[in-house]
């Protein structure tokens, strides 16, 4: 029990611990179900690049999940999935933009990274405010645990803003 993260004055029966767990199942569902559809996105893009961008957060991802589920262990829950109805529709919504776009148009790389880009504001959202959570509760190990995740989600925000601006908006613009 020595490694196992205290919930210091905040018990787990209160009411903001177990809101703290249903945010740690919602995420824990958005990051599962995020898996399938970046690699459906990574087929459609046209951009190596982007395809690359993509296939590296897909195993970030993994690892993210992962994380995940060493947070549950440190608050001594089974990891559980919530459906997460916000990444159900990004996914849902990622997924129009590339049947409503041109195949091998960099027009649809614009579309992927801007549906992309709305996945990983949701997911700093998400881990910002589980690590707000984890502090107020004095959860040093799980807030350690989600704040590598949100520097990954942080870095692919910007690598993806990076791809957009110096390459493949201007591209597509040509089209």
């Amino acid at each position: 029990m020595a490694n196992k993260q205290s919930t210091s004055n905040n018990g787990k029966d209160s009411r903001f611990f177990k809101l703290f767990q249903e945010q740690l199942k919602d995420i824990y569902w958005a990051e599962k179900n995020l898996v399938p559809a970046l690699e459906k996105m990574k087929k459609a893009a046209t951009s190596s690049k982007l395809a690359s961008a993509i296939e590296k957060h897909a195993k970030e991802t993994q690892g993210q999940i992962e994380r995940l589920e060493q947070v549950f262990s440190q608050i001594e829950m089974a990891a559980r999935a919530k459906k997460c109805e916000a990444m159900e529709g990004l996914i849902e919504e990622g997924n129009e933009i590339v049947s409503d776009t041109k195949a091998d148009t960099m027009v649809r790389d614009a579309g992927i990274i801007i549906a992309s880009q709305k996945i990983e504001h949701y997911e700093i959202a998400s881990y910002g405010s589980l690590i707000a959570l984890a502090n107020k509760m004095a959860m040093k190990e799980v807030v350690k645990l989600l704040e590598k995740t949100l520097e990954e989600e942080k870095k692919t925000d910007a690598l993806l803003s990076d791809l957009a601006e110096k390459e493949i908006n201007e591209e597509a613009l040509k089209e």
